[in-house]
Parts: C-alpha cells; sequence; structure tokens
C-alpha cells in the first residue's frame, strides 16, 4: 500500500514535466509554422540601434582595460557587501562594526597596492614612455 502512496503522489511531478515539455515543443514549432522566410535587401546586415554598422563588429581592445573592468566588478561587489552591512548595522553590534572596519581596511589596503604596482593606470606603454622622457 505504501508503494501506491508513493508513485501516486509522483502523478503531479509527472503532469507537472509534461506540460513542461509541450509548452516548450510549441514555443519551438508554432513560429516555424506562423512565420514566412523573407529575404530582402538588408535582412542580413546587422545595425544597431537604426545605424549601419561601419567598419569590423570585432572591436578589439586593449589588454589594459580587462584589469580595470576586474577590479570594478570587484570593487563594486564589495560595496553591496557594505550596503548589506549598514541595513543590518544595529543587529551586527559592535564586533559588526570592528568586522566592517577590518574589510574596508582590507580593500584600502588592496586598492592602495593595485595603485602602486600601476593596474589603475590606465595610460598605454608607449604613452608612459612619453611621460618619462618629459620628466
Amino acid at each position: 500500500m505504501s508503494d501506491f502512496v508513493q508513485v501516486s503522489q509522483l502523478w503531479p511531478l509527472i503532469g507537472y514535466s509534461a506540460a513542461v515539455l509541450v509548452v516548450i515543443g510549441a514555443m519551438l514549432a508554432i513560429p516555424r509554422f506562423l512565420s514566412h522566410e523573407r529575404h530582402a535587401r538588408y535582412t542580413e546586415e546587422p545595425f544597431e540601434s537604426g545605424v549601419v554598422p561601419v567598419g569590423d563588429v570585432r572591436v578589439r581592445l586593449a589588454v589594459q582595460y580587462y584589469p580595470v573592468a576586474i577590479f570594478f566588478v570587484i570593487f563594486d561587489l564589495e560595496a553591496i557587501f557594505i550596503f548589506a552591512w549598514a541595513v543590518a548595522f544595529r543587529e551586527a553590534g559592535w564586533l559588526g562594526y570592528l568586522e566592517m572596519l577590518a574589510f574596508i581596511g582590507i580593500l584600502l589596503a588592496s586598492l592602495v597596492y593595485l595603485w602602486r604596482i600601476g593596474a589603475l593606470d590606465w595610460r598605454t606603454r608607449r604613452q608612459r614612455l612619453q611621460d618619462s622622457f618629459l620628466d
């Protein structure tokens, strides 16, 4: 009798899974039947905001861009942690305050370290050489 109860409890899951598969199949099949293929002059032409692109669509960015982007994401996530701490400030108490001071201290130390090694310098090597010759 217990096997029957367990199998009967699975029917809603089986029905839900079947309904999901039917909906997915319908979403994939209906557009194929309702649409008709058009090959107009500019159908295959890429554009953005109504402006036809000029040049190559693959923009090559300097390698220096990526560390700056990664640092931005890291410091942005840390700002979220600080905001969450500020929301729960009263519940965290003095221990939470001291922990956040340590966290901000580590953030400042890492920022100073990145600044000292030149990771935040956006200039290219050529620009740095020109600046060193001017000094």
